[in-house]
C-alpha cells in the first residue's frame, strides 16, 4: 500500500474542488494547540453574541439546539479567556433557557421534540444540557445558583422519564443510556445505572467490519459519541472497542472531500450523504486517548473541511471544558493510506481509493426488497469520483414485469473482480387446489410470490405456471482508477434494459445526444462520452442505444405509490434489449 506523508495526505484531501481555496498547507501543518484553542474561544464568543440577541426575544419552540445554547453560554461564563467570562448578562440568558425547558416539560418529564412525549428526543437534548451541567456545577459563582436549581429540576424530572421510557430505533437505547450516565455523574441515582445495564444487556451490535445495526453514518455518529460516554462514565472499555472499529470503517467510507458513502445505510441517509464533520470529536478524542497518529491527521484534516466553523467549532468550547483530554496536544500526525481496496463482506460494499479517485460498488440491499425506513433499498450499485468530477450513481432497470431497478443478491469477490448478480422469476398463477377454496371467495390478502403486488388471492397456495426468468450479472474490475463493468442479462428475450448514470449537477458533458432538447437527460448512441467538472474529467463508453424507454425506471414498487427515485444531476442513459452482453469502461 502507498503511504503518504502528512503534507501529501492533506494535498490529496484538499485537491477536490470544494477544498481548493483553503488555508495554505504550511499554516495547517504548524498550527499550535493553543492557537486552535484560541480559535475555539473566539468561535464561542461569536456564537454567544448571536445568542444574546436571539434570547432577547421570547422562546417559543422546543428544539435540541437549546441544549447547545445553554452549554455555550455556560462555557463562555466559565472560560477565563472568554470575552464573556463572568459577565452578568449571561446569567439571565441561561435562566431563560432553563426556565423555558422546565415549563415545556410534560408531567412525565419528557419533551415534545420531533415526536410527542419522546424519551429518546429528550435524551438527545440532555446530552448538551448535561455538558452544561458539568460546567455549571464546577463553577462556584453565587450568581449561578438559580440556573443550577432550574437545571437540576429539569434533569431529575427527565431522569424518571428516561429511566422508565421506551425507544423506537436501535440507537435510541444508547442515547438514553448515555443521558442516564451523564445524569448519574451529576446527580447520582442507582436506578439510572440499573436502567443503563438493562439496555446494555441486550448487547451492542457492531459487526467485524465496524457496522452498527442501522448501517447509517448519521446514526453511527450518534452511537460513537454515546457509547464513548457510557464507556467512560460506566467504566466499560469494551464499548470503546466498538467505537474504534466503527471509526476505522468510517475512514474507508470517506471521499477525498470529506463526504461519506451512505449507499449501504438502512436509514434516510442512504439517499442523502453526510459529512465527516459528524465525527470530529470522536477522532479528536481517540487520537489523544489511544495516541493514534493517523487519527490525529484526520482530526486536523476535518478542521479544513467546509462547514467546520458553523457545524463544529462554535460548539467546541463546552466540550473542551467538560472533557480535559481535548486540551492535551494531539500526537504527531501520520497520514493514513489513500491507496486501498476494501471489501465489507457484511454489507457487500467495495471501496477502492487511488489518491483522489474512488470507486464504490454496492450489492447489500435487504432482500426481499421492501421500501421502508430501517431497510436498505438503494438501487445505486456503482459510484465513481475523479477529483471534482463525480458520478453520483449508476443504476440498472428493466421492464421485466415492471420490477424496476436491479438489486444485487450480494457481491462475490472473484480474484481481482467483484460479481453482482440477481435472478428474478415471475410466474402466472393457477386455480387454487380444492382444499384451499372458499365458498364466499374471500381469500387472504397476500403478496405475490415475486413481491410485486398484493391481492386477496392466497398466492402462496396457488400452483404456478408460465414461469419467466431474468438473470443479471455484473462483473466489475478496477485497475489504477479505471473501471470495467461487464453486463450479462439473459433469460426472457426482448426485455428493455436501461443503464442510468447520474453525474453531479454543475458539470459539462460532451459526446452525448440530448433527449428532446433537455439539459439534464442524454443518450450515448456511440463512441465515448465525457463529463467535466473544473479540470477533472470522467470518460465512459462505448455508447449503447437500442430503445428510448427512460421513464418509470423504479417500476411498480415506486409507481404504485406515485413515487420516483430520480435525483438532481445530469442523467445519461445507455439502453439495450435482452439477451444483452455489454462492457462499459469508465475512468
Amino acid at each position: 500500500m502507498q503511504t503518504l506523508s502528512r503534507t501529501e495526505f492533506l494535498r490529496y484531501c484538499l485537491s477536490a474542488g470544494a477544498l481548493v481555496a483553503l488555508t495554505p498547507l504550511s499554516t495547517l501543518a504548524h498550527a499550535a494547540p493553543d492557537e486552535f484553542y484560541d480559535s475555539v474561544v473566539a468561535a464561542n464568543n461569536a456564537e454567544v453574541a448571536q445568542l444574546l440577541q436571539t434570547l432577547a426575544t421570547p422562546l417559543t419552540d422546543v428544539r435540541r439546539r437549546l441544549g447547545f445554547d445553554l452549554a455555550n453560554l455556560a462555557a463562555a461564563y466559565s472560560e477565563p479567556t472568554s470575552r464573556y467570562y463572568q459577565q452578568a448578562d449571561l446569567v439571565p440568558a441561561m435562566e431563560k433557557v432553563m426556565r423555558f425547558l422546565v415549563q415545556a416539560q410534560r408531567p412525565d418529564g419528557t419533551l415534545d421534540i420531533a415526536n410527542l412525549a419522546s424519551p429518546p428526543d429528550t435524551g438527545f437534548i440532555l446530552e448538551a444540557l448535561c455538558t452544561a451541567g458539568t460546567i455549571l456545577l464546577a463553577n462556584p459563582a453565587p450568581a449561578l445558583a438559580e440556573v443550577k436549581a432550574l437545571h437540576k429540576t429539569f434533569v431529575v424530572k427527565a431522569g424518571e422519564a428516561l429511566r422508565t421510557g421506551g425507544v423506537h430505533t436501535p440507537n435510541h437505547r444508547w442515547v438514553i443510556s448515555a443521558a442516564l450516565a451523564r445524569m448519574n455523574a451529576l446527580y447520582p441515582n442507582p436506578a439510572y445505572v440499573r436502567r443503563i445495564n438493562e439496555w446494555l444487556a441486550e448487547g451492542v451490535f457492531c459487526d467485524s467490519d465496524g457496522n452498527y445495526l442501522e448501517r447509517s453514518m448519521n446514526y453511527a455518529a450518534v452511537n460513537d459519541r454515546t457509547l464513548t460516554a457510557i464507556g467512560q462514565l460506566q467504566r466499560r472499555p469494551d464499548l470503546l472497542d466498538k467505537v474504534r472499529r466503527n471509526l476505522r470503517l468510517v475512514y474507508h467510507h470517506m471521499e477525498p472531500d470529506g463526504e461519506l458513502v451512505t449507499v449501504d445505510s438502512r436509514r434516510q441517509d442512504q439517499y442523502a450523504p453526510v459529512n465527516i464533520l459528524l465525527f470530529y470529536l470522536d477522532y479528536h478524542f481517540y487520537a489523544i486517548h489511544d495516541n493514534n497518529p493517523e487519527w490525529a491527521a484526520l482530526t486536523q484534516f476535518i478542521r479544513t473541511v467546509p462547514g467546520f466553523d458553523k457545524q463544529v467549532r462554535r460548539d467546541l468550547l463546552a466540550a473542551f471544558l467538560e472533557e480535559p483530554i481535548f486540551k492535551k496536544p494531539l500526537p504527531a500526525p501520520k497520514a493514513p493510506s489513500v491507496n486501498y481496496r476494501q471489501f465489507f463482506k457484511h454489507t457487500s460494499l467495495v471501496r477502492i481509493r487511488r489518491g483522489t479517485t474512488t470507486t464504490t460498488l454496492f450489492g447489500g440491499n435487504d432482500l426481499p426488497l421492501t421500501i421502508a425506513s430501517g431497510r436498505s433499498n438503494s438501487p445505486n450499485f456503482f459510484a465513481f469520483r475523479k477529483g471534482a468530477a463525480i458520478l453520483n450513481y449508476m443504476r440498472l432497470s428493466t421492464d421485466f414485469f415492471n420490477t424496476g431497478y436491479f438489486h444485487s443478491e450480494g457481491i462475490t469477490p472473484d480474484g481481482e473482480a467483484y460479481v453482482l448478480h440477481r435472478q428474478q422469476t415471475s410466474p402466472y398463477y393457477q386455480p387454487l387446489p380444492a382444499k384451499y377454496r372458499k365458498a364466499d371467495g374471500n381469500y387472504a390478502l397476500t403478496p405475490s410470490t415475486d413481491g410485486r403486488f398484493w391481492n386477496k388471492m392466497d398466492f402462496a397456495h396457488r400452483p404456478q405456471s408460465n414461469l419467466n426468468t431474468l438473470k443479471t450479472t455484473i462483473r466489475a474490475t478496477e485497475q489504477n482508477g479505471q473501471n470495467t463493468l461487464m453486463f450479462t442479462i439473459a433469460g426472457v428475450t426482448g426485455i428493455h434494459v436501461t443503464l442510468e448514470l447520474c453525474f453531479r449537477a454543475g458539470g459539462q458533458v460532451s459526446g452525448l445526444t440530448a433527449v428532446g432538447g433537455s439539459t439534464d437527460n442524454y443518450f450515448l448512441p456511440e463512441g465515448t462520452g465525457e463529463y467535466r467538472m473544473g479540470d477533472d474529467t470522467i470518460q465512459f463508453g462505448p455508447g449503447l442505444y437500442k430503445h428510448d424507454k427512460i421513464t418509470n425506471l423504479g417500476g411498480e414498487p415506486y409507481s404504485s405509490h406515485f413515487g420516483s427515485l430520480r435525483t438532481e444531476g445530469i442523467h445519461v442513459y445507455l439502453t439495450g434489449v435482452t439477451p444483452l452482453t455489454y462492457t462499459l469502461k469508465i475512468g
